[in-house]
């Protein structure tokens, strides 16, 4: 079973609620299923699988048990039809909306798309969530929207500033859940989530995250690229951490807590050099050629940013939420795993 907090699974242990839960067959999507279902919870999960996978979805189906797994009802719908959402958030009480485009070099190559998916996409969740009466929506933006920062750490209190479409389509997001909370009364959290990592993270594709790009680039000795001289860092996020949030901005029951975007993360920045130095002899564990692979430097990528690190004191204090796991434990938990899937 995901290790949650005790308090949290003791307050889903009292609730039996029917979730709606868009971009299940996704990263983040489908280790929320895991959770909801492994806790009986009835979940209604959508996605177009355009970046979200059926093995996914498999890969839950085998982690919970029988009955459990009969809580689930999947339908294959894209956020941005109307109709389709209205028609999945009947009769539910909280969404959690995880469905995006979520690269920012694919918002560099094609910035329509993930308009139409993050912004128009969003906009429906909110609309039908409104128009159905939900106990609660809780959205996905990101860490995106402040841009590069010179101090460090990041505050909410702290004016955004996109740097790419990607960026500004989630800063929308948080200005629609603005306007649909003070227009409409839709109790409605944000949360930012910085790099998050772990199970059912995608490693192919020229725009994969590079904690599962660089494992698959050292257990296959493929290229093992770094963009710009390895210093850039990052507040790596492990993915049942993100699922707390979720879950505890889900069921708070602080008024509040409402109509905020909380940053989620571990409050620590880690080097991508000092990432490879963690997480090298890990895989190298299992393919001791990983040991010697070499790295190859390229030039910094367009719309990245330099550092990012949370701050979280905000999600502590309104949502309770305090991390399990830093970047070691989670690759310690996490690697090993996917090493010995992958043999």
């Amino acid at each position: 079973m995901m290790r949650l907090p005790e308090d949290l699974d003791r307050m889903l242990g009292q609730v039996r609620a029917r979730w709606l839960l868009t971009g299940v067959a996704g990263f983040i999507g489908s280790n929320l299923l895991e959770a909801l279902l492994e806790r009986d919870q009835s979940v209604r999960g959508l996605d177009n699988f355009t970046t979200g996978h059926q093995a996914n979805l498999d890969q839950v189906r085998q982690r919970v048990s029988a009955a459990q797994w009969k809580g689930f009802e999947f339908r294959e719908a894209d956020i941005a039809d109307l109709m389709a959402m209205q028609e999945a958030s009947r009769d539910v009480e909280f969404v959690l909306h995880q469905a995006a485009l979520g690269s920012v070099p694919a918002s560099l190559e094609d910035p329509a798309a993930t308009h139409q998916t993050n912004v128009t996409g969003t906009f429906n969740v909110f609309l039908a969530a409104r128009d159905q009466e939900v106990r609660r929506v809780v959205y996905a933006s990101s860490c995106a929207v402040y841009g590069n920062r010179e101090g460090l750490p990041i505050h909410e209190s702290q004016l955004p500033d996109p740097q790419s479409p990607y960026a500004a389509s989630k800063l929308t997001n948080e200005l629609y859940a603005q306007t649909f909370s003070c227009c409409f009364g839709l109790p409605v959290i944000g949360l930012r989530y910085f790099n998050v990592f772990g199970p059912r993270q995608d490693p192919n594709g020229p725009y994969a995250a590079v904690i599962p790009h660089w494992t698959r680039a050292l257990s296959h000795q493929e290229p093992l690229e770094i963009y710009g001289d390895g210093e850039s860092s990052r507040d790596f996020c492990f993915v049942a951490d993100v699922v707390q949030a979720n879950l505890r901005a889900a069921l708070t029951t602080r008024p509040e807590a409402l109509q905020r975007a909380y940053n989620i993360g571990t409050g620590q920045s880690t080097s991508l050099n000092h990432l490879l130095e963690v997480l090298r002899p890990l895989v190298g564990e299992a393919c001791p050629a990983a040991l010697q692979h070499p790295a190859q430097h390229r030039d910094f990528r367009a719309g990245d940013i330099r550092h990012s690190q949370a701050d979280i004191g905000l999600a502590r204090r309104f949502l309770g939420y305090e991390p399990l796991y830093t970047l070691e434990t989670g690759l310690h938990e996490w690697i090993p795993q996917t090493m010995a899937s992958n043999r």
